[in-house]
């Protein structure tokens, strides 16, 4: 509630609250040297790679949690990235992808940290859920035109189908219909600001992963 006693929408606090952590990972050093063509194709395919480990977590958890109180409501199957990972890896990296896949010790731990929220406290999912999906709905889009003019990728097309939402027509009116399923949460004050509390972590989680890129794809000097 703000000094005019009016009450401030929850999509709206967990916006302003993980502003910081969004815009430190937004900014971390490999984030800038792939969106600024600093780096080759396959530190994105690397980072494509770390993505595929955490939306398996993300969207294995999801058929246990549809019909959970506080979670169901957002297990959304239009938003789900996986297959469209798996499609994106196998174009960057060959059909014999997977064999070579490996998580980052940063991205293990984060999906650990999605697995765990699962399992164990829905309402953390769902600040998980928030972090990725809202992200790749927006500024994820910037990636996939960065991606498509660096590396010649055919425009939404393989290579950048993890930007793709085919199933959302106007990703607009999604995003504002998901804020509304933040606003109607089924979580008392208390239990809000401990999901506030695990974006800020799913955030930093995020920018351990960018570090450890940065540290295998270092610009040489």
């Amino acid at each position: 509630m703000d000094a005019s006693g009016t009450v401030t929408p929850f999509s709206t606090l967990i916006r302003t609250a993980s502003h910081q952590q969004h815009t430190e990972a937004e900014n971390s050093t490999f984030m800038s040297d792939l969106l600024g063509g600093r780096l080759g194709v396959e530190a994105y395919a690397r980072y494509t790679e770390q993505l595929w480990f955490v939306y398996r977590a993300l969207e294995g958890a999801a058929d246990a949690l549809a019909d959970d109180p506080v979670a169901g409501p957002f297990i959304q199957p239009e938003l789900f990235r996986t297959a469209e990972l798996e499609r994106d890896l196998a174009h960057l990296r060959g059909p014999d992808w997977r064999a070579a896949a490996a998580p980052l010790p940063a991205t293990t731990a984060y999906a650990a940290r999605v697995e765990e929220c699962a399992r164990t406290w829905p309402a953390g999912y769902i600040a998980h859920h928030y972090t990725r999906y809202l992200g790749d709905l927006s500024g994820g889009q910037i990636i996939r035109d960065k991606a498509e003019r660096t590396w010649g990728f055919a425009r939404k097309g393989d290579g950048v189908r993890f930007y793709v939402f085919e199933q959302i027509a106007n990703p607009a009116a999604f995003k504002r219909g998901y804020r509304e399923l933040l606003d109607r949460v089924n979580a008392d004050d208390l239990e809000k600001q401990r999901i506030i509390d695990e974006c800020r972590r799913a955030f930093d989680f995020n920018g351990a992963v960018f570090q450890q890129l940065g540290d295998e794809f270092p610009l040489s000097a």
